[in-house]
């Protein structure tokens, strides 16, 4: 089995930062691309960042500057430092990852989600 847990999550007032971690767990044999993505209330879930495991990164243009996202492979971990934050950023943000497990079946995980609050 395979999980996937976010944190680092929670309330910060605007310019503020976070940094969320999300650590795959269980019976893997590799992790391909592992990503982040937000839901705000009453919108759709939306792409924010991925990483290969060779640190070549995808991100959405609006973010770059103040979300950088990187990973540990040697911890299985991925992160999103988010600098600046603002009461748009506030959402839940989602982990998902390519996983290979060690049956050698691949699929996409996504973890619980991890609330982001900024107040103005």
């Amino acid at each position: 089995q395979v999980q996937l847990v976010e944190s680092g999550g929670g309330l910060v007032q605007a310019g503020g930062s976070l940094r969320l971690s999300c650590v795959a767990s269980g019976s893997i044999f590799s992790l391909g691309r592992m990503g982040w993505h937000r839901q705000a209330p009453g919108k759709q879930r939306e792409f924010v960042a991925r990483i290969d495991s060779g640190g070549n990164i995808d991100a959405i243009d609006s973010l770059k500057g103040r979300f950088t996202i990187s990973r540990d492979n040697a911890k299985n971990t991925v992160y999103l430092q988010m600098n600046s934050l603002q009461p748009d950023d506030t959402a839940v943000y989602y982990c998902n990852a390519d996983i290979t497990d060690r049956r050698f079946k691949n699929d996409n995980y996504w973890g619980q989600g991890t609330q982001v609050t900024v107040s103005s």
